[in-house]
């Protein structure tokens, strides 16, 4: 390759400044400007966005009430002709950039795009503004505040068109254009040289400020979009004469309030105020809501570490559901089973499976409860500077590094389950006939090669939804130009739509969807910190170094425990988590009998002789997880709920075993119903020897026909004062039968039986003490609304049938239990309060 003689460069001429990239690279070139044209250009567009903004806000100030009212009343069909009466060719489809960007090839795009208004304009299109509130929502924003408000906004939001090259802004160098802070048509669109002002170059440098071409796309957009909305405006009010729309004939009305999500529907949607969101004033990022959202999460996989050390058929369910996503699973091109998984040979495959267990659950902890404590950290720093930040200003030092820090956690935390599509997708049992296995070079081989089926075809809808998985974890050019967020907005968009897409993702797949979406709503907020986002990655540059140093120490015992779990070393446990012969079969909806007791305790003793044998296999370096969120956890004083033993009746009533025992069983105690809960050796005591000293107060009938006990938990919740009566809550019969479910009681419900998930959301709301909120994938949140912390607890929604099986609502009620002390008996048939 011939080296470039950067000597002869002109940096001021684009053909010039193109040679460093070679003749052969495909960049445009773009267009280069005089100074004195890019003047009259912005002076022009300014002058006429103040014009449209001035009247616009006259406008609205007066009738948007009235405005917001017609528009609601008018049919989609009569939304459609108004819109497309005012912007002809109008796209027709959300975010026509993305769509534009798949159908043509990058040599098209730099021939010149036949798209230019789908990537200078992605939110104006039929789809999002013909529905009710968007464009009142874009018309309220526009209207009440001033366009420097949106300009870093509206060049963020034609990323995918200029790191594509669909769209070039023209080229002129040593130039600044002032847009940010700037109020007025005369400073707004101000060009300004690096010679004339000394903070020139730096507001270039650090992006505080816009490249003259960025600054003119800016005006551009803005000045289509106000002159539209005020003929939008016009055309509903048409039946008040132009110059009376701002006159003191109608005089200023304070801002009417337009009806939420939550309002119109009873939940919020992730998905809706995502799609919401380029239609409101930019926000000021919400660092508070950011943590709660984390501290969800973090809460939810430590409630998955609990579960599956306690609950035999929740950690059963996992153990196959890892297992059929194994890529093992899939037959190879001549339709023969991979040698690890033939009866006898499957020891290996069994360690696969439990090390994909244990590690993604203990991976998961560690990473949530670490950016738990990043974005709360980050939210006081920023409460502490929130009055001192100006857009023209650089963020606080200390803030910045913190916002950057969180920011490169957060991408590296999104590579978890990115990673974890790309190994299950393909193997999952709804996308199996798509895919073949090219056969193992011998049978110990870890390595699995993945094709696609010989002569399969897949329709659109299937090629789209593939497309989508495989984009978000392939993590190369298409993902880098379209953006996490954006990919994943698209992915829960089609799964929304397509009944056909959502059948082919699998609950375990839409898990994983859930969790990379926490980490890419997250960081589409840090990238909303604006004017300062736009300069992130200048100074991240800075400081890059210093922040992977802290990663790689914090992160160092979860490399180690990811050795330490490797196949070689769980060879020998695999048959105790071998799920064949009914080892962790636990009704627990049945009858307590002798024998069905002994079952469920059979069950539990396998489920303890598993995790004691993990423990046994971490506790060898067990010092290397000082401060981590699985020593914290583990070394918690909490027990595990067990069965106690059977107490044998005589004809009179009374049992037959000694009076100690018979009272450690029948009155609950929690010695002899609970175990530790973990074996590893913590500060030199193992957590075994550990006593545990609470009480519960449940207590077992023996006297005549055997009852079975409540299976409310037999310990108390931690942080709940079990000395306190509960406050009943008054529930309708429609939720009163979902809590029953849940916190199922043979004594009072005499079946058990699956829940619709929409009568469990409404179950929750119902009672006045929570929100709900769809997040993506299948992950819902729920924030309690009674409490000044507003804590949340999230659920995962059943895919694809949408129904809850006993053995999952029981989990639920046990998570619900140690996050907010609820028990069965708390909810009450409304009318009956002073009776509970």
């Amino acid at each position: 390759m011939a080296r470039v003689n950067f000597d002869n460069v002109d940096y001021n001429d684009p053909t010039s400044f193109a040679q460093l990239f070679g003749p052969n690279s495909g960049l445009p070139i773009p267009t280069l400007q005089r100074p004195d044209d890019v003047r009259k250009e912005a002076r022009e567009r300014s002058q006429v966005i103040h014009d449209a903004y001035n009247t616009l806000n006259e406008i609205v100030t007066r009738h948007e009430e009235t405005i917001q009212k017609r528009w609601l009343k008018k049919s989609r069909q009569q939304r459609l002709k108004i819109l497309l009466q005012f912007w002809p060719g109008m796209s027709a489809i959300h975010r026509p950039d993305f769509d534009a960007f798949r159908k043509e090839s990058k040599q098209q795009r730099g021939q010149g795009t036949k798209y230019r208004d789908n990537f200078m304009w992605p939110y104006i299109n039929q789809e999002d503004l013909s529905k009710p509130r968007n464009l009142l929502l874009l018309l309220s924003a526009r209207a009440r505040h001033h366009p420097s408000h949106f300009a870093a906004a509206d060049i963020t939001a034609i990323r995918l068109g200029i790191v594509t090259s669909a769209v070039v802004p023209i080229f002129l160098n040593e130039y600044v254009m002032v847009l940010n802070g700037a109020t007025d048509a005369s400073t707004y669109g101000e060009l300004i040289s690096w010679d004339d002002h000394p903070d020139a170059f730096d507001w270039m440098h650090t992006r505080k400020q816009f490249l003259p071409g960025e600054g003119l796309f800016a005006l551009e957009i803005q000045e289509r979009i106000l002159n539209f909305l005020l003929a939008c405006s016009r055309a509903i009010l048409q039946d008040i004469a132009a110059e009376k729309l701002t006159s003191d004939t109608y005089p200023a009305q304070p801002e009417p309030h337009l009806k939420t999500e939550a309002e119109a529907n009873g939940f919020e949607s992730l998905a809706v105020m995502a799609a919401e969101t380029p239609y409101r004033l930019p926000a000021r990022i919400d660092f508070r809501r950011m943590e709660l959202l984390l501290e969800a999460k973090a809460s939810a996989a430590k409630d998955h570490v609990l579960a599956l050390r306690e609950d035999p058929d929740y950690f059963a369910d996992r153990i196959v559901d890892i297992r059929e996503h194994r890529q093992e699973m899939l037959k190879d091109t001549s339709g023969n089973i991979h040698p690890s998984i033939r009866p006898g040979k499957d020891a290996i495959f069994g360690a696969r499976v439990i090390g994909n267990l244990v590690v993604e659950a203990y991976l998961e902890l560690e990473i949530f409860a670490e950016l738990h404590r990043q974005a709360k950290e980050l939210r006081l720093l920023h409460d502490k500077y929130a009055t001192q930040l100006s857009p023209t200003e650089d963020l606080p030092g200390d803030l910045l590094d913190r916002v950057l820090t969180f920011r490169h956690y957060l991408r590296q935390a999104a590579k978890g389950p990115l990673g974890s599509l790309r190994h299950n997708v393909v193997s999952s049992p709804p996308m199996r006939k798509f895919f073949v296995r090219q056969p193992p070079l011998n049978a110990t081989t870890s390595q699995i090669a993945i094709t696609s089926r010989p002569g399969n075809k897949s329709t659109t809808v299937e090629g789209h939804l593939y497309w989508l998985l495989s984009t978000l974890w392939e993590e190369g050019d298409t993902l880098f130009l379209a953006d996490m967020s954006l990919v994943l907005d698209e992915l829960e968009r089609l799964l929304q739509a397509s009944p056909l897409a959502a059948d082919l993702v699998s609950s375990r797949i839409a898990e994983m969807i859930s969790t990379a979406s926490i980490t890419g709503r997250c960081l589409s907020q840090i990238n909303q910190f604006q004017p300062w986002a736009r300069g992130f990655e200048s100074a991240e540059a800075l400081r890059l170094h210093s922040i992977k140093q802290r990663f790689a120490g914090w992160s160092t015992p979860l490399a180690y425990m990811m050795q330490v779990l490797k196949d070689q070393n769980l060879v020998r446990i695999a048959a105790l988590a071998d799920t064949a012969n009914k080892r962790f079969l636990y009704p627990t909806e049945k009858r307590r009998t002798k024998e069905n007791v002994e079952v469920l305790r059979r069950a539990e003793r396998n489920l303890d002789a598993f995790w004691h044998a993990v423990d046994g296999i971490l506790d060898v370096g067990c010092q290397q997880f000082r401060g981590t969120a699985v020593r914290t956890l583990l070394s918690e004083k909490r027990a595990l709920q067990r069965t106690p033993e059977w107490v044998d009746v005589d004809v009179d009533g009374s049992a037959t075993r000694p009076k100690q025992q018979r009272n450690a069983a029948s009155s609950g105690g929690v010695e002899s119903l609970s175990k530790p809960l973990s074996s590893l050796h913590f500060s030199g005591v193992s957590a075994g020897q550990a006593k545990v000293t609470t009480t519960a107060k449940t207590k077992t009938k023996t006297r005549g026909e055997p009852k079975e006990p409540s299976t409310q938990p037999l310990v108390a919740p931690e942080h709940v004062d079990t000395r306190a009566e509960p406050t009943p809550i008054p529930v309708d019969p429609r939720a009163l039968k979902v809590f029953r479910t849940l916190f199922f009681n043979p004594g009072v419900t005499s079946s058990t039986g699956e829940v619709a998930w929409q009568d469990f959301v409404y179950a929750m709301t119902s009672t006045g003490l929570f929100s709900a909120e769809k997040l993506y994938g299948s992950a819902w949140q729920f924030q309690r609304l009674d409490t000044e912390n507003q804590s949340r607890i999230q659920f995962h929604q059943p895919h694809p049938r949408g129904k809850i099986r006993f053995t999952m609502a029981r989990t639920m009620g046990r998570r619900l239990t140690r996050a907010f002390g609820w028990v069965g008996a708390m909810f009450v048939a409304r009318g009956n309060e002073d009776a509970a």
